[in-house]
């Protein structure tokens, strides 16, 4: 496959040996000495299994949750001043709204009183300015020609 491995014998190729580097173990400290207070040593409780075996070791108490943290009460005073705080806030803001609805409303009412002013009187201008003869029948100009009612008058 590859000419450059076939010209090689196994005799000829060198041979790689590698020594391990031995590690030396760190230097191990002793832990500092941590006084530790002096308390009664707890008693060590033997039980007797019921196929013979002993099983040795120290009492557990059982373990005692934290106590809760209690709560301080609140005061009825307080809770009545924040409702009526939240109250009067809530009759205001009511307030606020209604007014604001009453302006609107007004407003309104004003701009459709003035719209029906300006057309009534609009109306009434051009039938006062209107030019009407009190002629009678209907008067049509055709090439200077005047028709009433069916009759040529020329």
């Amino acid at each position: 496959m590859y000419p450059e491995a076939a010209r090689d014998a196994p005799a000829e190729r060198a041979v790689e040996v590698h020594q391990p580097t031995p590690l030396h173990p760190a230097m191990m400290t002793p832990a500092p000495m941590v006084p530790v207070q002096s308390g009664p040593v707890p008693s060590v409780a033997s039980i007797v299994l019921p196929d013979g075996r002993v099983v040795t070791g120290y009492a557990m108490s059982p373990m005692q949750p934290e106590p809760l943290a209690t709560k301080p009460p609140v005061s009825r005073a307080a809770v009545n001043v924040a409702l009526g705080g939240v109250g009067f806030l809530a009759v205001c803001g009511g307030l606020l709204l209604l007014t604001t609805f009453i302006t609107a409303l007004t407003a309104l009412i004003t701009q459709l009183i003035t719209l029906a002013a300006v057309i009534f009187g609009g109306w009434i201008a051009v039938q006062v300015f209107k030019p009407h003869g009190h002629q009678s029948g209907t008067t049509v100009n055709i090439r200077k020609a005047i028709f009433k009612r069916n009759h040529f008058h020329g």
